[in-house]
């Protein structure tokens, strides 16, 4: 049973994958400091947090479905960070490959949600069998 946001499957990957920046930007140059490697930071952490805040929505569906789109569209603006992090080669294309792929996943994940609140909203959610 989902009691909290935590145990929600998307939000444990993005809250992995948002680690895994964290720990991949530490060898990003200091010239990246306050563009690319704060920015790429960021945009991920924002993932999980618009996850969580959508959780707490939970009793009013278009504001569930639209912190979700909120962090989506944090997701893509992480893999395109990712697209600007390999073409300015801090990552290899393996690395890149991987945190991307995972991004995708996140992503359609976030998608299913915002197909079918009803699953997480609704008599569900006021009833707290969610």
């Amino acid at each position: 049973m989902i009691k909290t946001f935590k145990d929600l499957i998307v939000y444990q990957k993005a809250f992995e994958q948002a680690m895994e920046i964290f720990e991949l930007t530490k060898g990003f140059p200091m010239i990246e400091k306050y563009s690319l490697t704060d920015q790429i930071r960021r945009s991920s952490r924002s993932v999980c947090v618009n996850i969580g805040e959508a959780w707490r929505r939970l009793r009013y569906p278009a504001h569930f479905v639209s912190k979700l789109t909120d962090a989506d569209a944090e997701a893509t603006e992480t893999v395109i960070w990712l697209d600007c992090s390999l073409a300015c080669r801090y990552l290899n294309p393996g690395l890149y490959k991987k945190v991307a792929t995972r991004y995708e996943e996140i992503g359609k994940m976030l998608g299913s949600m915002v197909r079918s609140p009803e699953k997480f909203c609704y008599e569900t959610a006021i009833k707290g069998n969610v």
